[in-house]
């Protein structure tokens, strides 16, 4: 099967980095964000920021690709997300550094306004899952063969990406997906050492223009 591309397009906490560690080990050259041209040139397999946010954008600049939604029991990803947000409130609002403006620019506009009131509230952070998942549902409504919606916590949910991308379930993990990042720890991408893995950044830098 040629593939374009192939873009995870769930939010963060809702298993992105087990889904990338999977591609890999299907032989994907796989990228856990992506603030390069020469990421997006290499990697077959793009995540988290700015996927997430851009996965309209990215459908024009790279046609016939696949895309998989993630989702997660919001009982679950509600703390999780919160922790994640609470950590990286500071860097993400100041002005005078802080992480790239890839990343400030997607978590701000998917949890806007952000702020710690918006932050500490479960009706607030259900209602930004629900608008990302309503965007996605409403701009692949008359295309459900380019998108998969799985929740990998579910039986079954790993063949079902095996068999999207029409790869023989023969190769399929035992055990299916592997849980990483757990405990609102998010550095398992980080210290992973794999040949087909991306680098998000050229040394640390990023590009001005990215697609």
């Amino acid at each position: 099967m040629s593939l374009e591309k192939i873009f995870i397009i769930g939010l963060p906490r809702t298993a992105t980095t087990s889904v990338c560690l999977a591609m890999l080990e299907q032989g994907f050259k796989t990228a856990h964000n992506a603030y390069t041209q020469d990421a997006f040139t290499q990697a077959q397999v793009l995540a988290d920021t700015p996927i997430f946010c851009d996965y309209q954008l990215l459908d024009k600049h790279f046609p016939n690709s696949k895309f998989i939604y993630l989702t997660r029991d919001p009982a679950r990803w509600i703390p999780s997300i919160r922790q994640l947000l609470q950590r990286m409130m500071v860097n993400l609002q100041r002005t005078d550094g802080g992480f790239n403006p890839y990343l400030k620019r997607c978590y701000n506009q998917v949890f806007s306004p952000l702020n710690d009131d918006n932050i500490n509230s479960d009706e607030f952070l259900q209602q930004c899952y629900q608008r990302h998942q309503q965007g996605i549902e409403e701009y692949f409504k008359k295309r459900s063969q380019d998108l998969l919606t799985i929740d990998v916590s579910e039986e079954g949910s790993y063949l079902r990406l095996l068999a999207f991308l029409n790869i023989d379930s023969a190769n399929a993990r035992e055990g299916g997906f592997k849980q990483i990042n757990i405990g609102g720890k998010v550095k398992a991408w980080q210290d992973l050492n794999n040949a087909l893995k991306v680098e998000s950044t050229n040394k640390g830098k990023i590009d001005k223009q990215l697609y």
